[in-house]
């Protein structure tokens, strides 16, 4: 017991020593003026990474002032902002390989040039250079109605296919329009897990349903799941809401009623207003 005892007290003697030595070996550190984001959003079967810094307003004039129209902009501050995309995407319209790149911007009074460039770790525009570039392509600026004091980059409308990457800063906005490209992928993923024992039937059947596949083959898997969970309101609201886009409101509304009483029963509020909702729907067609 006293042999256990000391090694305990050993290991916490060496814990602490560690642990004061890589206090001390780190170097002092001052915040940066504009401080680092890293933003990693799901997007179809990958992800999109992205890292910038967030430089303030600080009562000056941003865009048409410190920031010339015409101009090649790093998209923050410091090191020009990276993205990273590990699947193939579709950015407005253009096909871009998996990779990380530099975005740059060329901000304008109505339009904004939005740059995707080869070369990454660059320090400001300085040596940017146009012949690297792997994509050009122009979007609206978008006015903005409140201050954003802090550049801020954020993305929104996020679907399995689709995303819009956001650049908001002072009065001004841009959106970027992003597409998936692995629809075809995604099938045969959802294809081969639903030879399993434990099928995935909730997401196979809101993906059929929310990208306009096959509504016969998820309304075929709707009927399976209700078979395993007879009492689950959510397989009726999705028996609903693939009926109701098959056009056959009759048949939705029953299912949709159906759904409420099962909710009803187990007390479950949600899925009384969702198989509702469906049911205020379709009496509106």
């Amino acid at each position: 017991m006293k042999f256990i005892s000391a090694c305990i007290a050993t290991l916490a003697l060496i814990t602490c020593f560690n642990i004061n030595t890589q206090a001390q070996t780190q170097p002092p550190r001052i915040p940066e003026a504009s401080s680092t984001q890293t933003i990693i959003q799901d997007f179809g079967l990958g992800k999109i990474t992205l890292t910038y810094s967030r430089p303030n307003v600080k009562d000056r004039k941003i865009f048409g002032g410190i920031q010339p129209f015409g101009d090649v902009w790093r998209t923050g501050a410091n090191w020009a902002t990276t993205i990273t995309f590990s699947e193939e995407v579709i950015v407005e319209g253009n096909k871009v390989p998996a990779g990380t790149y530099s975005l740059f911007t060329i901000p304008g009074e109505k339009e904004w040039t939005v740059i995707l460039n080869k070369t990454v770790r660059q320090w400001g525009a300085y040596d940017y250079k146009k012949e690297d570039d792997l994509l050009r392509v122009k979007v609206p600026m978008i006015p903005l109605k409140e201050k954003r004091e802090t550049f801020t980059v954020a993305f929104a409308n996020v679907t399995t296919k689709n995303a819009d990457l956001y650049l908001l800063w002072d009065y001004t906005a841009i959106a970027i329009k992003m597409q998936t490209n692995d629809n075809a992928q995604i099938l045969a993923n959802i294809d081969e897990l639903m030879k399993a024992p434990k099928k995935p039937y909730f997401n196979a059947i809101q993906y059929y349903y929310e990208n306009d596949q096959d509504l016969n083959k998820a309304l075929k898997w709707v009927y399976e799941a209700q078979k395993t969970e007879p009492k689950a309101p959510w397989f009726k609201l999705w028996e609903a809401r693939v009926l109701l886009k098959q056009g056959k409101k009759a048949e939705a509304i029953k299912a949709a009623k159906q759904g409420i009483a099962l909710a009803d029963s187990s007390n479950d509020d949600e899925y009384v207003r969702l198989n509702q909702g469906v049911v205020d729907q379709a009496s509106k067609q």
